[in-house]
């Protein structure tokens, strides 16, 4: 059967060696089933109900990418856009959850019609690689200052605007411990470095008694509070159209990224040969609408599953191995409510830190390119919105190739984008 549907012998590869290699990337992608409800929480929403929906979009999106694609790639609720959508859309800019869920619905619809027309393909091509790369770096930055605030090393200051917090305390050297054996186990190529991060914090903190065990296992908690409660009517306040334009966008690069990047690793887009981008494209569109039903902010490919094309994961049977996985973690409920904040922080932190490394693909020789780059990577943490940053980023690119000469550089699909964030700025007040 396995055969049949994913074509093993034709990729080189066994049923063993691609259930080892979804066993792989669900390792290191798991720290989502805690970090996404601890996120998507503080905009009000059931944090069991959240825990639910990220274990069935993973499990859902995994099962598209597997069946439609045959790609080995693990799909699940997107870090940054989970911030942006809890930070951005509803504690800065005041909309409900389900307004913020029916925008990620609405953007879900949209990437798919672009999938479809071919239009994501113009954009992703039109898109300078300098501002392409500060977006990721600028989304680490966004989530580091997150990370660093949750575990209280980053405070308020009122002098300074922010300042260094209590060390002493037990929440803070907590965090900084998860973050050191985050590193070392990755750095030593140890799976699942991040979950065992997440876990030894945890496991310490209950030992300390400064947060609770409620236990391992049990039946599913109710999806009933997020599932089919997006506010589709209320997406479409007007102030809500730039947020719908940033989730698209970064929809777009990231997941696009993502998916071209981990399927040339695994050898399955070559020059001058056919691949299933095209499927694996769609798969991830429709993934983040049926995200948004659930009660979960854009689902989306991530960059972790190349640790399982390591280990030798070829085709969907990876895919498929890693939605079987997220299904059985439906049943750790317990667990997932006993994790405290300051253990998710280092995984948010260190992830962070591996977005960053895109600054390395900017060209900072021009500066028409190095400008809008680093732009687009400082405004995200230091306006505390990703849709900021974007703004910088594609607006300065336009004005700097204009004005010196550059013109020819512009592709009509950045220069939409420009004009689309200035019509925002001018009049949809936030």
């Amino acid at each position: 059967m396995f055969e049949r549907l994913f074509k093993l012998s034709e990729h080189g590869t066994t049923v063993r060696t691609e259930v080892i290699a979804g066993l792989t990337t669900f390792l290191t992608m798991s720290y989502i089933i805690f970090v996404n409800p601890d996120i998507l929480s503080t905009t009000g929403m059931d944090r069991d109900a959240v825990f639910v929906a990220t274990c069935l979009a993973a499990a859902l999106g995994s099962m598209v990418m597997a069946t439609m694609a045959n790609w080995p790639i693990g799909m699940a609720p997107g870090m940054g856009l989970n911030a942006f959508f809890a930070f951005t859309v509803v504690a800065a800019l005041g909309f409900t959850w389900q307004q913020a869920l029916g925008a990620v619905f609405i953007s879900g619809m949209i990437f798919v019609l672009l999938t479809v027309t071919g239009i994501r393909s113009w954009l992703i091509e039109g898109i300078p690689h300098s501002l392409r790369s500060a977006i990721a770096a600028g989304i680490g930055l966004f989530l580091g200052i997150i990370a660093l605030k949750s575990a209280g090393i980053v405070v308020d200051n009122p002098a300074t605007l922010v300042g260094l917090g209590d060390l002493k305390q037990t929440g803070p050297l907590l965090a900084i411990l998860g973050f050191f054996v985050i590193a070392v186990l990755d750095a030593l190529r140890v799976k699942g470095s991040i979950l065992i991060g997440i876990l030894v914090v945890t496991v310490l903190s209950w030992i300390l008694g400064v947060s609770e065990f409620r236990g391992v296992v049990s039946m599913p908690p109710s999806i009933l509070p997020t599932f089919l409660q997006l506010d589709i009517m209320g997406a479409l306040h007007g102030g809500l159209l730039h947020v719908i334009l940033v989730f698209v966008l970064v929809e777009v690069f990231d997941a696009t990224g993502t998916l071209i990047g981990v399927a040339k690793r695994a050898g399955l887009i070559q020059e001058g040969q056919k691949s299933r981008l095209g499927r694996a494209l769609l798969a991830d569109s429709t993934a983040i609408v049926a995200g948004s039903l659930m009660g979960t902010s854009s689902t989306t490919a991530y960059v972790e599953s190349a640790s399982g094309v390591q280990a030798g994961g070829r085709t969907g049977l990876t895919a498929f191995t890693v939605a079987i996985l997220f299904l059985a973690a439906l049943f750790i409920s317990p667990l997932a409510g006993s994790v405290p904040s300051y253990a998710t922080a280092p995984a948010l932190l260190y992830v962070a830190g591996l977005m960053m490394r895109e600054l390395t693909e900017v060209e900072w020789e021009d500066l028409t390119e190095a400008a809008p780059a680093a732009l687009t990577a400082l405004a995200m943490p230091f306006t505390y919105s990703i849709a900021n940053g974007l703004a910088f980023g594609f607006i300065s690119y336009v004005v700097l190739k204009l004005f010196t000469g550059k013109w020819k550089d512009i592709h009509p699909a950045t220069a939409v984008v420009a004009a689309l964030f200035i019509i925002r700025f001018a009049f949809f007040a936030e």
